[in-house]
């Protein structure tokens, strides 16, 4: 078996990962609940199972990926022998130390092998050398394999937006305290 390999990007690197599956199937979903209660409001998430998995469209234009890459701060490519088997991007903003991971996306034939957790590692030494305090991933709210991995991978439940992205789906943000 080919070894994984995680890399910087390169421009030549784009065209490929812009062909990458980037949907996901899901099972369940962070269903939000907002209540409003004699001038107090109130919200929390409560994991929902589906009748039926569904997919869950990226909520980012993938094809945008050509253009937008330039903006990141940092992007790695994950390869299995010569083909592209995943990407990260990064984005620092502000000055509070802190570096949003944008995009988190792994191949089909590659998923539940180690690629997504071999980005985030990378990502975040990377963080870590620039000597930022905190990782901030981005989740849809129907996307339950990527809020699994998220946890699993040390991020804790840090807020939400609601219509954040194009389509109108709620991101979630899952934070990681760096040494």
């Amino acid at each position: 078996m080919t070894e994984l390999q995680i890399r910087p990007t390169v421009a030549t690197d784009l065209t490929r990962l812009m062909g990458i599956e980037h949907a996901v199937m899901s099972e369940s979903v962070w269903q939000l609940e907002f209540r409003r209660d004699t001038g107090q409001v109130s919200t929390t998430f409560r994991e929902v199972r589906l009748p039926r998995a569904i997919q869950v469209q990226y909520p980012h234009d993938r094809f945008s990926l050509a253009d937008d890459w330039v903006n990141r701060s940092m992007m790695y490519t994950a390869l299995m022998g010569d083909d592209p088997v995943g990407y990260t991007s990064m984005l620092e903003r502000g000055t509070s130390s802190t570096v949003w991971i944008l995009d988190l996306v792994t191949d089909l034939p590659h998923r539940r092998k180690g690629v997504a957790v071999a980005l985030l590692a990378a990502g975040q030494a990377w963080a870590e050398s620039r000597a930022h305090r905190r990782l901030i991933l981005e989740v849809q709210s129907k996307n339950l394999p990527a809020i699994r991995l998220a946890q699993k991978s040390g991020f804790e439940f840090c807020g939400y937006n609601d219509s954040y992205y194009p389509n109108k789906d709620v991101a979630l943000f899952f934070a990681k305290v760096l040494k």
